[in-house]
């Protein structure tokens, strides 16, 4: 009996984890459901979907290509590529194939839809291959969350502009999440050497970038849906995590890590206020 068959299922499993499977899938959805909102076709929302979902993958695929001596120097057991659940190479290639297959997806849209869906892929590409080691590391979340409000607008009919309001909200969320992200790999980072801006600050600075992002982007769903009700209770509960993100700034790297955690569910919250209550006010008035 060979054992060679069974093998393929593990390969195949690391392989999925290294799209970063979970905020893969999350930034689909919140992009699907943004549009659907909008009321963006059916068919339209399929190939938005369909565009993002490879983008992302290309993505994910990347940074643990990029990562993998980096990880395996710091023994990150949660990386399939560093703990040998995936051979690097095929990461590699997948991350090529998936970012080529991307064009033609995006491009579909429309050229406005499809050139800032794939600006804002190509930018995070760019922080994987150079910029999150440098000062600029928090220009890609800027730029590419910023787009997403872009994106959908320009998909829809006439390809109208979105409101301002929501680009910037798009973009304080992406510095929320930039910075929120490296709090549980601090020890991590250390190790690497990875040295981008948020951990050029600090842990505790980074926290209160952080919490401060997201009040602003409260902040601007509120100015962007006319101070709809579920987009005022959204700004109430994030105002109050902002808050507890502070206060955790002050603590030890393990407590600090739940403002991860929290930044992530405001921003969640953000997001569903406004499909729920704001998304036929995506465009400019």
């Amino acid at each position: 009996m060979t054992s060679a068959p069974p093998a393929r299922a593990p390969a195949l499993s690391g392989l999925v984890r290294a799209t970063h499977a979970l905020p893969t899938l999350a930034v689909t959805v919140f992009f699907t459901a943004t549009a659907v909102a909008a009321g963006l076709g059916a068919a339209r929302c399929v190939l938005l979907a369909a565009a993002v979902l490879v983008g992302q993958t290309s993505i994910g695929w990347a940074n643990d290509y990029v990562d993998a001596p980096l990880d395996r120097a710091a023994h990150r057991g949660d990386k399939p590529v560093a703990a040998g659940a995936v051979r690097r190479e095929l990461v590699g290639r997948c991350a090529a194939v998936a970012l080529l297959a991307d064009v033609p997806l995006s491009l579909a849209l429309g050229w406005r839809p499809g050139a800032a869906h794939l600006v804002a892929v190509g930018s995070a590409w760019l922080y994987d291959l150079r910029l999150k080691w440098t000062w600029a590391s928090v220009l890609p979340f800027i730029v590419s969350f910023g787009l997403v409000p872009v994106v959908v607008a320009t998909a829809l009919p006439g390809a109208p502009r979105p409101q301002l309001a929501l680009v910037a909200a798009g973009a304080a969320c992406g510095v929320a999440a930039h910075f929120a992200n490296t709090l549980p790999d601090v020890a991590a980072d250390a190790v690497t050497g990875v040295r981008g801006l948020p951990q050029r600050i600090g842990p505790a600075a980074s926290t209160v970038v952080a919490a401060l992002a997201i009040a602003a982007a409260a902040a601007l769903l509120v100015i962007a849906t006319d101070a709809a009700p579920l987009a005022l209770a959204a700004a109430a509960t994030d105002g109050t995590a902002a808050v507890v993100v502070i206060g955790l700034a002050v603590t030890d790297g393990r407590e600090r890590k739940q403002a991860f955690r929290l930044v992530i569910a405001a921003v969640a919250v953000l997001v569903a206020a406004f499909v729920v209550s704001g998304g036929d006010r995506l465009t400019s008035r």
